[in-house]
């Protein structure tokens, strides 16, 4: 029986097959070919590579790519609990979390820019929470929605700009509180898909694309 839903979905597995298969995507990931002084400033490290790689997917024309902070091989959720730092906060983001994170972020950024691309390209870093504002028996900070940074990048973002603020002990907004759905209607706006906009899900249901977000006017006028 003709189903529009499955036709549809059956389009959508083509274009993913099409985009892995493509002789440009396979040269995006052989990694090797990238110069070594470029893999030694986005650092060697996982983290690093991985987000060396996203550029190269963004440059072989990827419109959308997730790197996630991940753990080294033979780490354990114990050894490396990466951003979950629930003990020892200070001495992890001190000694691993940041150095590799300011380092390879910048790194992206300035490349980006060298190659023409940070213009046209949003980077979106962010978690799903923040830490609370005390630091607990373990010399960790423990999970915390209330209050939590992002950092947008490129595009239309007006770059060293700063949007609300929190309460001298970071445990709650303070000012210009901005809410996941505005993140989310400021992303769609960026990328050309219209507040309000609605899509068909594989049952043929009108699925919004956000829901009750604002676009923030900083970035998006």
């Amino acid at each position: 029986q003709h189903s529009p839903a499955l036709e549809g979905h059956g389009r959508v597995l083509d274009d993913a097959f099409s985009l892995l298969r493509s002789g440009s995507t396979r040269t995006a990931l052989q990694i090797e070919r990238e110069p070594a002084a470029i893999r030694d400033r986005y650092g060697r490290h996982t983290f690093g590579q991985s987000v060396l790689l996203a550029r190269r997917l963004i440059e072989a024309g990827v419109r959308l790519v997730q790197v996630n902070f991940p753990r080294e091989p033979g780490d354990t959720s114990a050894s490396n609990p990466l951003w979950d730092t629930h003990r020892d906060n200070a001495a992890r983001l001190r000694d691993v979390l940041c150095p590799q994170f300011d380092g390879t972020f910048a790194t992206l950024l300035d490349d980006l820019a060298d190659r023409g691309l940070l213009d046209e390209t949003l980077v979106v870093v962010m978690g799903e929470f923040g830490r609370t504002p005390k630091i607990n028996g373990a010399g960790g900070r423990d999970h915390w929605g209330n209050v939590f940074s992002i950092a947008l990048a490129g595009g239309p973002v007006p770059g060293g700009s700063v949007i609300g603020a929190s309460d001298a002990t970071g445990a709650f907004p303070a000012e210009r509180p901005v809410q996941p759905p505005d993140l989310a209607a400021t992303i769609f706006e960026v990328m050309g898909i219209p507040h309000g906009y609605e899509f068909r899900d594989p049952l043929a249901r009108p699925r919004a694309v956000t829901t009750g977000g604002i676009p923030l006017r900083e970035i998006c006028g």
